[in-house]
Formats: C-alpha cells, structure tokens, sequence
C-alpha cells in the first residue's frame, strides 16, 4: 500500500488487500455500514405485516418512518463533534454495540407509540455513515478519497437493499417455528441485531483511528492531528458551503432513504404484489449501491484530477438533476414491466450523487473533518423527514408525492454552481493532488 507524506495516507485501493491500517479499516468500515443500514431498515420490508398486526393506519405508518430517520439528524450532527475528539474506532464500537439493543428489542412492540419509540432509537445507528466516511477520509490520499468514501459508503448503503430481499425471507422462514407472522417479523429483528453487537467487538479488535495509531496515542505522544483542533464544529456550521452541501446531501440521500422506507410497501399497494415479491423489487433500488455510489466517487476523483474543485463541484450537481429527471419520470410509471427499469435508473442517479458530494466533503475544511461530515451527513435525514411529511399528508398518493419529490431535487441542483473554493485552497489541492499521483503512477483507484 502506497503513502504519501500527510500522515502516511494511502495513494491507491487495493480490493484483495486486507492490510492494516488502509484497507482493513476500508472494510470494516463498510461491513459495520451494512449491518447498521440493515438493522436501520429491517423492518421496512415486513410494515405490510406489522401494519394489520399493530392496527397501524397509512398514516402512523409513516409517522414511524419519519421517526426512524428524524432522530439521525442530530445523532449525525453529534457524532461528528465526538469523532473530532474520540476518534472513529471507540465511537463506531459504543454505536454499534448500543444500536444492536433497539433492533432486538424492537419486536416487543405492542401498539402504535411504542413501535415509534423503539424506530426513534433505532435510528440513532444511521449516524454511522458519518464515522464510515470520517475514517476513510483519514486513511486514504486526495487523488483516492472520493473513491474510498463512495465505495465504503456504497457498499454500506447494500445493507438497505439486502434487507428488502432477506428479511421478509427470513420472517417467512421462521413461520416453520413460530406461529404467525404476528411473531415472524418480532423473531426476525432479533437477527440484526445480534449482528451489530458481534460487529462492535471486532471493529474494536481490528481498527485504529489513523494510519499513524489512536488518537488517545497520538495524544500522548505529543502530537495534534488535524482531527483534533479545537473550536472545528463552531468553524464548519459558519461556512455556508457546508450548509449548501447540508441541502445538496438532503435531495440525494434523503430522498434514498425514504425510498428504503417505503418501496416495499409501494409496490405492494400500487402494483397488488405479495410482500415476498414486493420486497425483490424493492432490494433493485439499494442493490445499485454495489457499483452507482463508487462510480460517483470515481467520476468525482476523475474531475478532481482534470478541473480541481470546482470539477468535483459541478460534477456533482449534474448528478442531483439527472436524478431529479428520472425520480419524476419514476413516478409517472404505472405499469410494472416499465417501473422496474426505471426504478433502476433512477436508482443509479442518486447513489452517483450521494458518491460526488462526498466527494467534496473532505475538502471543504480538513481542520473540522467529522464537523463537516456530521452536518453534510445529517442533510440526508433532514431530506427524508420533510419527504416523509409529504408522503403522510391525507390525499396525496404516493406516485404524486415521488413527483413532487423529483421537482424539487432537480430545482435543488443549481446549488452546486455556488459551493466554491478559495484560489489559495485550490492551489494546495492540486499540489497535493500532484504528490499524491507522483506516489502512485495511476491516476486513479485501481481496483484488482
């Protein structure tokens, strides 16, 4: 694994390495992810049952799905601020081994408030995707960042698609041992979770904070990272970049995250689908996240290598309206044969998005990284409860809430031509830039 002088970041990603600290922590950092996104959205696939098993009405439904996505907001906003002073490896471990108890526990429900409280706590886990692009953004160099923080969150995001085909698999599986589906979907949860508490231990074992070591180390070694400044979040929630990315990250992730919440359920109602089938259709839509995030990532670090920042910028904000585009085209679908391509499509757009905003992330203020990435972070569930708040509102069908939705991103787009960088800053990124591919002889991440 190549470095470069910053702190010993590596220059290129190697798959079939498993080397510490670089590509150890890459996937780890992108396992822990998956398990998170899918205990977040384990029950999104089986709300059909859970609705007629609870008495739920379409609007608690979705009240619930607010719920489980307006908590991350702030569990983003503060995670950020602790991984600045703590360090990744101890806050991904407290995460996810108190995230796992809400995810067990959660098939105690036994009425409407309840399943709330138990999704509000649910999804404080979100917040992981902030520690997963904290920690790849300390591990690996400029000309490879936009790549490793698509690609970990990427594959992390699977985990939203995975649970739409698994888990109503599972509760059906159970039912030769429970004795409804009443208890299948409760029984199911357990698995999940069980999951991320297993996940916590070896994140522990097997990561540190830095290529050079833990922050508590570093600390007493007398060193002070750039991860440690004090007064960073105070500096980051001043610069208006962070708060036009803040909205940028609402209209791509926020909108993905409501579409993990509710594509189960949509297809079921729209199209008269069983739960099971419903459910395969639904898992296309995260399944995307295997190839469409790394590829924004990489388009982002191609642009960055050609035009500098404001490459990444713009490249960036061509990305949320195309996927603005095709949401609207989505939801004027009304025959299944053609909804499955275009969901697809559509899927592609917003994952390739999300990959080039973060893409950007890393660079807007490397004195306040997890503050940044907290904030920028949080946008995505800002997105998905005001879409939720639409999608509950009495007498507005689901296919008009997803065009109304598509309007807005792609009016949203333009942001992108405002979010600059100083000469000064893009200077030093391209000399950076330089060593980095003088490091490595590739212009970009080769994937072997």
């Amino acid at each position: 694994m190549n470095q470069n002088e910053l702190g010993g970041k590596a220059t290129s990603i190697t798959l079939k390495s498993f080397a510490a600290p670089h590509m150890r922590t890459f996937h780890l950092t992108w396992l822990a992810f998956f398990l998170c996104f899918f205990g977040w959205f384990g029950i999104a696939p089986m709300l059909p049952v859970v609705r007629d098993d609870l008495g739920l009405s379409d609007q608690e439904v979705f009240t619930s799905l607010i719920a489980s996505v307006f908590i991350t907001i702030f569990a983003r906003i503060a995670i950020g601020w602790v991984l600045d002073r703590v360090g990744p490896r101890r806050t991904y471990t407290a995460l996810l081994l108190l995230g796992s108890l809400p995810v067990m526990l959660i098939g105690l429900s036994q009425n409407y408030e309840t399943l709330l409280i138990f999704r509000l706590l649910i999804g404080v886990i979100g917040a992981s995707f902030v520690i997963t692009q904290y920690h790849t953004s300390v591990m690996f160099a400029p000309n490879v960042v936009g790549t490793a923080n698509a690609t970990t969150a990427g594959w992390g995001n699977l985990g939203g698609g995975v649970t739409q085909l698994v888990m109503p698999l599972v509760m059906t599986g159970l039912l030769f041992f429970v004795a409804n589906e009443a208890a299948g979907w409760r029984v199911a949860m357990v698995i999940p979770g069980i999951a991320l508490f297993l996940m916590g231990l070896v994140y522990y074992r097997f990561t540190r904070d830095a290529p050079e070591g833990d922050f508590s180390e570093l600390r007493q070694q007398g060193k002070v990272t750039r991860q440690t400044q004090p007064g960073a979040f105070a500096r980051a929630a001043r610069d208006p970049r962070v708060w036009m990315l803040f909205i940028v990250y609402g209209a791509c992730f926020g909108i993905e995250l409501t579409i993990n919440g509710m594509a189960a359920l949509y297809f079921h109602d729209r199209f008269g689908l069983s739960l099971v089938l419903a459910g395969v259709i639904a898992s296309l839509f995260g399944l995307m996240n295997i190839f469409a995030r790394t590829m924004g990532g990489i388009c982002s670090d191609r642009f960055g290598i050609r035009f500098g920042l404001r490459g990444r910028t713009l490249f960036m904000g061509g990305m949320l309206f195309l996927e603005g585009l095709a949401l609207i085209a989505f939801s004027r679908m009304d025959v299944l044969i053609l909804a499955i391509p275009m969901l697809i499509v559509f899927s592609i757009f917003v994952q390739m998005s999300e990959g080039a905003t973060f893409g950007v992330v890393p660079f807007v203020n490397k004195k306040a990284l997890g503050a940044v990435a907290g904030i920028v972070g949080a946008g995505g569930n800002a997105g998905a409860v005001a879409a939720g708040f639409l999608l509950r509102s009495e007498g507005v069908a689901m296919e008009d809430a997803l065009l109304y939705f598509g309007i807005m991103v792609a009016a949203i787009a333009p942001i992108a031509l405002f979010i600059r960088f100083p000469k000064r800053v893009e200077a030093i990124e391209r000399r950076r830039m330089r060593e980095a591919l003088a490091d490595n002889a590739r212009s970009v991440a080769v994937f072997d």
